[in-house]
């Protein structure tokens, strides 16, 4: 016999956006039963941001030891003890791990069960000896490493996101199918660390972002060593000797193969949809993930779902954007919709690649009539004292200054798209990041001074001249 539960909100799957809504319920005293078959935490802390931040922070220690003579410091090639460095990625894991704890959260007051779940129908869970029939439900059970149908490829040892961050020995030639964020984030820290790196991408490198920014950022990280090929289509992999790989690769100019000791398959992610019972409970949902409204409700009443499963954005930050969503309309009846036009993002190779709000051309389309604003950030003095010219500023301004967009390639980008997030979301214009005062010297004054730029043409405008020499005239 199943032990019926009852609660107020059952959550499936502990990852950022689960976990934020079963703490914030338990905060205001609402009972919650949370459901997790895998790691607490998720994809984020366990085999994604967390890790994938650690290992870029090391890289970053190994480059910063091969540019210090440009500074007068003079040090010799780094050694890399590729095992200190795993140690250091999962020290990293391991402090973080008890915020997102079973035991940290029973404490909280939340029915933590560490088993699958799976709707019976529309009102009820199984998970385990459990069955939950609770007032509402939140699903949140993330998404998985797409491994694409390569001939070939389930007959050789591959890597994806999940397991990579087990590697204790440093690989001799990384192979990367992929280049997105992911892949090229991760062949520009193992590039760094010491591994000969290649990246197969079908279409475009970086691709979903402006390409003025991401050819800054390509640039780098070809000139660190690593081998990017576009356009190419990989046709199949097979082994090679006794634990060598080998990638068969096509493009124009014909096809090749690629030799290397390691294979890392970057292609994507897919939504945790499979064996839900979503069926049983009514909630529509296709390959992409959980069909939910702007407020983030499935198809069945009850049930909600935020974060990667829904097929939406997949970042960390957007599931607990989701989680604060829900839970006002959950617990306040408060109405509460995605705005995905706030939503920044950042990429973490070296330069770094943020942006938020409307591209130019998205923003041209809807508004005609709009600013495109830049600044370098080699005309930025604390730039050049730290030797992090690399990179530029776009902001993108309606014909009335307000902001509407903004991209950032070059150093700490991930850090200074913060405040253009505030802006967009507050409806600001460039009047208003004009207007505040800038320590000096910071890097945050490289879009200050790209807010400024807009009054330029009204300089140059003759009655403005004339209103200047009128009043210059009355002493």
């Amino acid at each position: 016999m199943s032990e019926i539960l009852t609660p107020d909100i059952c959550v499936i799957g502990a990852g950022s956006g689960g976990l934020s809504v079963a703490a914030a319920a338990a905060a205001f005293g609402v009972s919650v039963v949370l459901i997790e078959k895998g790691k607490m935490g998720g994809d984020c802390l366990n085999y994604g941001c967390v890790p994938s931040k650690a290992l870029i922070a090391a890289a970053k220690q190994a480059q910063a030891i091969r540019e210090a003579d440009k500074f007068g410091v003079i040090a010799d090639e780094p050694k890399v003890d590729f095992r200190r460095v795993n140690e250091h990625v999962h020290s990293v894991i391991a402090g973080i791990a008890p915020n997102d704890s079973v035991e940290r959260f029973t404490a909280l007051g939340v029915k933590v069960i560490e088993e699958a779940g799976a709707f019976k129908d529309a009102t009820t869970v199984i998970a385990g000896e459990y069955e939950i029939k609770a007032r509402r439900f939140v699903v949140s059970t993330g998404s998985s490493a797409f491994v694409p149908p390569i001939p070939g490829l389930d007959e050789v040892p591959y890597l994806t996101n999940e397991t990579i961050f087990d590697e204790t020995r440093k690989p001799g030639h990384l192979i990367i199918i992929g280049g997105g964020p992911i892949g090229m984030e991760m062949a520009q820290a193992h590039c760094r660390l010491g591994a000969k790196v290649t990246v197969v991408e079908g279409l475009i490198a970086l691709g979903k972002d402006d390409p003025e920014l991401t050819a800054i950022a390509l640039d780098n990280i070809r000139a660190d060593g690593v081998v990017i090929h576009e356009g190419t289509k990989v046709v199949g992999v097979e082994k090679r000797g006794k634990s060598g790989i080998r990638v068969l690769i096509e493009n124009e100019a014909g096809k090749t193969h690629i030799d290397g000791t390691h294979l890392l398959v970057a292609t994507g992610r897919m939504a945790n949809v499979n064996n839900l019972g979503l069926e049983k409970a009514k909630i529509e949902f296709d390959r992409r993930g959980i069909k939910v409204s702007a407020k983030m409700r499935t198809s069945n009443k009850r049930v909600y779902a935020i974060g990667d499963v829904t097929g939406g954005l997949q970042f960390t930050h957007v599931a607990g954007y989701q989680a604060g969503l829900v839970i006002r309309a959950l617990l306040f009846r408060l109405p509460a919709k995605m705005n995905n036009n706030i939503i920044p993002w950042s990429t973490f190779t070296d330069p770094e690649i943020a942006h938020v709000g409307m591209s130019a051309d998205a923003a041209k389309e809807k508004f005609r009539d709009i600013r495109v604003l830049r600044w370098p950030y080699l005309e930025n003095d604390r730039a050049r004292a730290e030797l992090k010219t690399n990179g530029l500023i776009k902001v993108i301004t309606r014909k009335n200054g307000k902001i509407e967009g903004v991209s950032i390639v070059g150093h700490n980008a991930g850090e200074m798209i913060n405040m253009w997030a505030l802006a967009i979301s507050q409806k600001m214009k460039v009047s208003d990041i004009a207007g505040y005062v800038s320590p000096y010297p910071t890097m945050t004054e490289i879009g200050k001074r790209a807010a400024t730029s807009y009054y330029i043409p009204v300089t140059r405008k003759p009655m403005i001249r004339k209103l200047i020499g009128f009043l210059q005239k009355l002493g």
